[in-house]
């Protein structure tokens, strides 16, 4: 009798033990996709053994509820144990597997700063209905951005920073409803900014840095309430600056340095929610608006590198605060207010002008 209930409890747990760990799918798709790649210092991949891919898999969870597995976040630079002991960031070579795709329930998917991970992101990655996640900064992954990215309709982080992925931005990323982070900078995207872009209306952060965008900045942009940071530098946008980014009720940071854009600064931006205005580096002209006042807040306002002409703004010193402001390179003339903020700012932030006069430059003649 006794060797019956043994036998009897041993085949319970084994029934228990088949019901809630990962099915055998989910386990041969992450060794499919580990397969793939190879990781020569740290071993992450050495505690992928075993039948149940939901306990102890270094970076893998799954479900309480299903035991599918949910989230795989594999990190090159962490504070991780692993990585402290080796004392050393990550290096991972090899490719991305499609067989990642049968990962059906997956919610978040993060293979970041790895450096030498290469080949194109798995199209079939448009196809995983519960993605919320996906951070692929950090590797050398080239190829387009797929361009049925649009049916994700989860997604709330697109990070695809730091590659070298070519070709548009697709078309279909502006369906993206929930989506609130997109990390676009450093890669070799081209073309214009999709003209409906407005409708990501979840939006917080927009950096496409470090690009080769072209074409103008949509005035769609503006209607997108919670939009907080946007970083379009180092492209080669032209065109105009759209005086409705100053009326943003939560943009505080706007980076626009380093483009082709051309036209005068629309006096809304002087006056707005921004307190990181960066414009340098671009073509835009006349005169600097003189509308500053108690709602400018400037942490950085940087103006360098233009063709602005005319005076320095008087109404600078009715700002409630200028933390670091650059007009050097443009075509500045006339004597620098006196006070506030000008008594803290050094020569540098004035130089290569056509003829500024006053502290802290050369003392001004009679005729100033």
């Amino acid at each position: 009798m006794k060797t019956v209930f043994t036998i009897f409890s041993v085949v319970v747990f084994a029934t228990i033990s088949d019901v809630y760990s990962c099915p055998p799918s989910d386990r041969a798709a992450l060794l499919a996709f580990k397969a793939a790649l190879h990781e020569p210092h740290l071993g992450i991949f050495n505690s992928w053994t075993g039948t149940d891919c939901c306990r102890n898999w270094y970076g893998v969870s799954c479900d309480q509820e299903t035991y599918r597995v949910a989230d795989i976040n594999l990190r090159g630079e962490s504070e991780d144990p692993i990585f402290e002991r080796a004392h050393r960031t990550g290096f991972m070579t090899g490719f991305i597997s499609p067989e990642i795709c049968k990962l059906t329930r997956l919610s978040s998917l993060t293979i970041a700063d790895w450096k030498g991970i290469t080949g194109q992101i798995p199209k079939c990655i448009t196809r995983l209905p519960f993605l919320r996640i996906l951070d692929l900064i950090g590797n050398k992954l080239s190829g387009e951005i797929p361009a049925g990215i649009g049916r994700l309709k989860r997604l709330t982080v697109l990070n695809v920073a730091d590659n070298q992925l070519t070709g548009r931005i697709p078309a279909s990323l502006t369906s993206l409803s929930n989506l609130m982070h997109l990390d676009l900078r450093n890669n070799k995207i081209s073309g214009p900014i999709p003209s409906r872009a407005g409708d990501l209306s979840m939006l917080s952060r927009a950096l496409l840095s470090g690009n080769l965008i072209s074409g103008s900045i949509p005035v769609s942009l503006c209607r997108i309430y919670r939009l907080a940071d946007l970083d379009l530098s180092m492209n080669k946008i032209s065109g105009l600056i759209p005086p409705c980014l100053g009326k943003m009720a939560v943009l505080a940071t706007l980076n626009l340095d380093c483009n082709q854009l051309m036209g005068k600064i629309p006096a809304t931006l002087l006056t707005s929610a921004v307190g990181n205005l960066n414009l340098s580096r671009n073509a835009l002209g006349g005169n600097i608006p003189d509308v500053f006042g108690p709602t400018s807040y400037f942490t950085v306002i940087d103006l360098s590198h233009n063709k602005f002409k005319g005076p320095v703004p008087r109404s600078l010193s009715a700002a409630s605060y200028i933390g670091h402001l650059d007009l050097s390179y443009n075509h500045l003339c006339g004597r620098i207010p006196a006070g506030a903020p000008f008594n803290h700012l050094e020569a540098s932030s004035f130089v290569y002008n056509d003829c500024l006069c006053g502290k802290p430059l050369r003392a001004c003649s009679p005729r100033h």
